[in-house]
């Protein structure tokens, strides 16, 4: 089983790459990690090192996964957070090339653009080539809410909301829309949703909201759904172990008072999460 993920890298953390290639790894899959950033560390420290690489360099690092057969033995392509528009067409070239040689890969695609604490984070024009270009080619896209709002272009406040709007979303392409950190205004104060949507089916799974929100929090969680559904588990159960095991490791996370998630310390928790939290599934 081999998975393609296309994301950022740090020296220090866990965001992109760093949180996503271990749990995949742990899983049993064959992670081929091709680098959009080369980053001392995420934003939000007092300095940061590194640069968002060259459009030309992701493309040749591309083309050699391609020379090596990996896209012929892929089960699923992984993209999220991509630096640059030039990448992002890169990105997209990339994926119409592999879908036409692999007609079975599918391609999830975590559209990073920003989060309701800051908005959006990227540079300007990315975001409108992720709604109008990159997402259209995914099979799965994976919004956190605030992305999942800017894609649609339409709050999304209530459940009816959110379900019309993943409707005029999944008419563009992709066949699966799994939003995280849902807030809905009937929702408890106190809980958070991931919703998983096709074309005729949901599911809404909820968890307790804890009191950290550290970066990667996204990177971690579409790995481990892209985990299971490579090892062949349906939409549903996938959200169910992707949401537990997130859960369980940032639950470790706040209880050593850590900023960066700890990941590999929390290991043996991605396969047996403390809780189980399980789906229920809503009418569309």
């Amino acid at each position: 089983m081999t998975v393609i993920s296309i994301q950022s890298q740090v020296a220090y953390g866990h965001v992109g790459n760093n949180a996503a290639v271990f749990p995949m790894q742990m899983n049993g899959i064959d992670v081929v990690a091709v680098p959009t950033t080369l980053l001392s560390n995420r934003p939000g420290y007092p300095t940061i090192r590194g640069r968002v690489l060259e459009a030309d360099l992701v493309a040749d690092l591309l083309a050699g996964v391609e020379e090596r057969g990996a896209v012929d033995s892929c089960r699923i392509v992984l993209s999220g957070y991509l630096g640059s528009p030039e990448i992002a067409e890169v990105v997209a070239e990339f994926i119409t090339r592999a879908k036409k040689a692999n007609p079975r890969l599918i391609y999830c695609c975590d559209p990073v653009l920003g989060d309701s604490d800051r908005g959006l984070f990227v540079q300007a024009g990315l975001p409108a080539i992720f709604r109008d270009v990159v997402c259209p080619l995914a099979d799965i896209t994976t919004p956190n809410h605030f992305e999942f709002e800017w894609l649609c272009g339409a709050r999304a406040t209530t459940i009816d909301e959110l379900i019309g709007n993943t409707h005029s979303l999944l008419a563009t392409g992709p066949s699966a829309v799994v939003v995280t950190s849902v807030e809905l205004v009937d929702m408890p104060a106190d809980r958070i949703d991931t919703i998983a949507l096709e074309r005729s089916s949901a599911w809404r799974l909820s968890t307790p909201k804890l009191p950290i929100r550290p970066s990667g929090t996204g990177d971690l969680f579409t790995s481990l759904l892209v985990s299971s559904l490579v090892r062949g588990a349906a939409i549903s159960d996938a959200l169910v172990e992707a949401v537990s095991a997130t859960f369980t490791v940032l639950e470790h996370t706040a209880a050593v008072g850590a900023e960066e998630m700890r990941i590999i310390e929390a290991r043996s928790l991605l396969s047996q999460p403390r809780r189980r939290f399980e789906a229920t599934r809503i009418h569309t």
